[in-house]
């Protein structure tokens, strides 16, 4: 059965599913939902394409999330070694290790990757942009679109930075995971074709109704960006792909439109996003 719904951007790779992983997989099938798992780093890149691997309907995002440039990020619910709480080493990509998964039919976006502005530390900002450059060119490389993580913070528009990053560098469009940013942030990636996703904070506040209404219906995505934001009715609970419904719904509301095409709109704008 074809899924009706798709989760582009989750992390059912991370530790926070290492007691139920094959049943959080399951409950997603049963109810439809396609997946995309993304990696933020080598080991999670690895894992997210062994799943993928093994799983129909699901699929991955190999890369190097920005704050994993740096030493100070640290995550219980992350994949370490050894099953271990995840602290980051302060990763530089190594593009030798990180193309072949880029180049497997399973991968389907390079990242996530771009800037996060939120916690700054004294060089971060320099590392998180030689780190990006890496991954753009890696996406170039293999002809895959990027999954970009951008936040704001520090009084800084880490959106208009990586914009100037990526319009004099990146040969492929992408996805913006988790949008948080402006019409006037949105505007200029827009017009370079990006797409917009969405999690499930949509079914509990209005912060987001202003942009969700001005983007076109096929610039925009569903996604649970799982273990994190779960949405209502589910909030203060581990969050999974399936959940993405509720995502849609949401959506579809705050579009005019059904459930139905909503599904159906965001299932086309990541078949051609992704070619998957």
């Amino acid at each position: 059965m074809k899924p009706k719904y798709i989760d582009i951007h989750g992390h059912v790779n991370f530790a926070a599913y290492d007691a139920d992983r094959e049943e959080v997989i399951k409950r997603a099938q049963e109810a439809g939902v396609a997946m995309i798992t993304v990696g933020t780093q080598l080991d999670t890149s690895r894992a997210a394409l062994e799943l993928a691997r093994a799983h129909e309907g699901m699929y991955a995002a190999v890369g190097l999330h920005p704050i994993h440039t740096g030493k100070s990020h640290h995550d219980v619910q992350e994949l370490g070694e050894g099953g271990k709480e995840f602290t980051s080493r302060g990763e530089a990509a190594d593009l030798d290790a990180y193309k072949p998964l880029a180049m497997d039919p399973k991968t389907v976006a390079i990242g996530e990757c771009g800037l996060d502005y939120y916690r700054l530390d004294p060089g971060s900002a320099s590392r998180q942009v030689a780190e990006f450059e890496k991954m753009i060119d890696l996406a170039n490389d293999v002809d895959k679109p990027l999954m970009l993580h951008i936040r704001n913070g520090s009084g800084r528009s880490a959106y208009k930075d990586a914009f100037e990053i990526i319009r004099s560098r990146a040969k492929v469009r992408g996805n913006l995971h988790f949008f948080a940013g402006s019409i006037e942030e949105a505007q200029p990636y827009l017009d370079l074709g990006f797409t917009f996703s969405f999690t499930g904070v949509v079914t509990f506040t209005h912060d987001y109704d202003e942009i969700v209404g001005y983007l076109p219906v096929d610039r925009i995505m569903s996604e649970t960006d799982c273990p994190f934001v779960s949405p209502a009715p589910f909030r203060g609970k581990r969050n999974e792909p399936r959940n993405v419904i509720e995502t849609v719904k949401a959506l579809a509301k705050l579009k005019g439109v059904s459930e139905g095409d909503m599904a159906e709109n965001i299932s086309r704008t990541s078949a051609s996003m992704f070619r998957i």
